[in-house]
């Protein structure tokens, strides 16, 4: 370091040097923030792929299993970071802004559910779930939660969702939402304001919306604070006849009758030929926004097929074939698919779906969607809209690839902008 000189005088090569010592997200993180000077000269950490090693089977039955470890394999730095690791016996359902949605069965019909920031170790505790946990399949939730401060929602059934809001001591489960015969929720994606779209299996849309936030309050119990929250709706109804919800009313609508729409959703006349019939034949489905415009991202994860068209003629889906489909209400069909996402990438998941503008940010694709599976194993894709094709998102080092092994958790953000 020259005479005088400072941290931000450090040539570039010797602060990667001194960062590739640092294991930990969190002093990655700050080792970034230090100057302008180490914030360009070391990759940004996020986006991450979230990694659970006690869910590895290389290792379930090694001592390596004894300790659980959960580490962020930035796609970015090519490099793994450790985060504290998520509390034994409980399942990643969500994740939005660094926290994650965690639960743990405490039998058929009983669930405790939190709130878990890996790099703080901070956990919320939200109320009880009481319904069959082995329908839960994925938790939304408004971003950077506090104890007295938080809004979740999650699918609970095939054609129910279920939303608690600080301030209630139970989760409130709406009515079911009237579906076609065979199809059943997928996904959820939480937007802003209160607004949460449902994604079905068919690719029907619901929009729920959400009441006000309200922080909750402590209930002075026998000379102790409860660490329940307080009653802050006292309006009290019946709730299929378990008791009264305690929080305040939510409302659901088809995303065509929340865009001024009387019309009802119809595979045939909501996507374009020979999309329609494609629909059935891709079973993972995902919404997403990016650049202001409303997504699904289909994936055929199943196995090639070739389907015979209505109006005429053949078409081949590949396995792990994904196609992007945009939202224009001012249209007839309203879905279509399209060849770009205008710059942007997209991470799909168990996450709460993310856009990101790629341009300018080194290592990443800008028109790709990131998402996780194929081959039969849990790690990271990337499909490229361009080229039609999906490849890993890391190379292989060593004969292993970062973040694979059926390990792989969800896409993990810290901030949901």
């Amino acid at each position: 370091m020259p005479p005088g000189g400072g941290w931000a005088d450090l040539p570039p090569e010797l602060v990667c040097n001194i960062a590739d010592g640092l294991d930990n997200l969190k002093c990655y993180g700050s080792a970034r923030g230090a100057c302008t000077t180490w914030r360009f000269a070391l990759a940004p950490p996020l986006p991450s792929l979230l990694v659970d090693h006690d869910d590895d089977p290389a290792k379930r039955h090694t001592a390596a299993a004894i300790e659980r470890r959960t580490t962020a394999t930035s796609i970015l730095a090519r490099r793994s970071f450790k985060l504290n690791a998520i509390p034994s016996g409980k399942k990643c359902l969500g994740c939005c802004s660094g926290w994650l949605a965690l639960s743990v069965c405490i039998d058929d019909v009983r669930s405790l559910l939190s709130l878990f920031h890996p790099i703080t170790g901070a956990e919320i505790l939200l109320p009880p779930l009481v319904y069959d946990s082995r329908l839960v399949s994925k938790v939304v939730f408004a971003p950077n939660p506090t104890y007295d401060d938080f809004m979740a929602v999650m699918i609970c059934d095939i054609n129910r969702v279920a939303y608690v809001t600080a301030g209630a001591r139970r989760w409130a489960i709406l009515d079911p939402i009237n579906l076609t015969i065979g199809d059943q929720l997928i996904d959820l994606l939480y937007h802003e304001n209160g607004r949460v779209y449902c994604l079905t299996r068919f690719g029907d849309v619901h929009v729920i919306l959400l009441p006000q936030r309200c922080r909750r309050e402590p209930i002075i119990l026998e000379g102790h604070t409860s660490t329940y929250p307080a009653v802050h709706n006292r309006q009290i109804f019946q709730m299929h006849g378990t008791g009264p919800d305690l929080n305040a009313p939510a409302t659901i609508e088809t995303l065509l009758s929340f865009e001024g729409s009387n019309l009802s959703f119809d595979v045939v006349t909501s996507f374009a030929p020979p999309y329609n019939t494609i629909s059935s034949f891709t079973s993972v489905k995902n919404l997403v926004f990016c650049d202001g415009s409303l997504y699904q991202i289909w994936r055929n994860a199943t196995c090639t097929v070739t389907v015979k068209l209505p109006e005429g003629g053949r078409c081949r889906v590949a396995h792990d074939e994904i196609f992007v489909l945009r939202y224009d209400p001012h249209r007839r069909p309203c879905w279509d698919v399209v060849t770009d996402l205008r710059g942007y990438s997209v991470f799909i998941g168990r996450n709460n779906s993310m856009s990101i503008y790629a341009e300018g940010i080194p290592g990443l694709k800008g028109d790709c969607v990131y998402w996780i599976g194929g081959r039969g194993r849990d790690e990271g894709m990337v499909f490229d809209m361009k080229t039609g094709r999906s490849i890993p998102c890391f190379p292989l080092v060593d004969g292993v690839r970062l973040g694979s092994l059926q390990s792989t958790i969800c896409w993990y953000f810290l901030s949901n902008k």
